[in-house]
């Protein structure tokens, strides 16, 4: 049986102007790299209860085909889901964090778009990597989040996407911007599959 990675309790207090966010962080203890996001997009887009739910954002498929040669290595045609039993246990193996850059936004329009989430709670990024002992790199992929980050861990200048800046008084980390997953984002698949994986092939996978 599938483990809920929903947080009930922000459901919950979340109302039509504040949303606090929906999932618990997944840290598994042996990750290198923490995916951060800016905020997952509304319920109505999901189509599976973990990060990166909407089926036609393409994150699972790119990390299917870096690690399998196989974009739907982990997306369930028929079902027109994601196979989230699948996504956790590689997540496990592989040391794949994730959680978000904001704990509570407004959305300014009903829309999934970052231009229009508007940060209430920055999420405390220092607890995060504290639970992280073999951490090497937050990763982002959109400039909200980008943006956030460097905000909360005072980071001078952000990367260009496919570059990394050291994140200042911490274990020689560093933050690594990639491409966006999402298919707004003007950039062939491969390509930014390729980008993904020079990334893991930095960290040491």
């Amino acid at each position: 049986m599938t483990k809920s990675y929903l947080n009930t309790e922000n459901i919950r207090r979340s109302s039509s102007d504040v949303e606090y966010h929906p999932l618990i962080p997944f840290l598994p203890t042996n990750a290198k790299v923490l995916f951060l996001g800016s905020f997952p997009p509304q319920r109505k887009r999901w189509c599976i209860d973990f990060y990166y739910p909407n089926f036609i954002n393409d994150h699972w498929r790119i990390e299917g085909q870096v690690f399998f040669g196989d974009r739907n290595h982990f997306v369930d045609l028929a079902e027109k889901r994601f196979k989230i039993d699948d996504i956790v246990a590689f997540c496990q193996e592989k040391g794949l964090a994730f959680f978000d850059t904001s704990s509570a936004v407004r959305r300014l329009k009903d829309n999934a778009s970052d231009k229009f989430l508007e940060v209430v709670e920055p999420t405390d990024i220092p607890a995060l990597i504290a639970q992280l002992p073999h951490l090497r790199a937050i990763v982002t992929t959109g400039e909200k989040a980008t943006d956030t980050i460097c905000a909360s861990l005072n980071i001078p200048t952000p990367p260009k996407v496919n570059t990394y800046v050291p994140i200042p008084n911490t274990r020689q980390l560093v933050l690594y911007r990639l491409p966006s997953s999402s298919r707004a984002y003007p950039l062939a698949f491969d390509k930014k599959a390729q980008a993904y994986q020079q990334m893991f092939s930095f960290i040491g996978y």
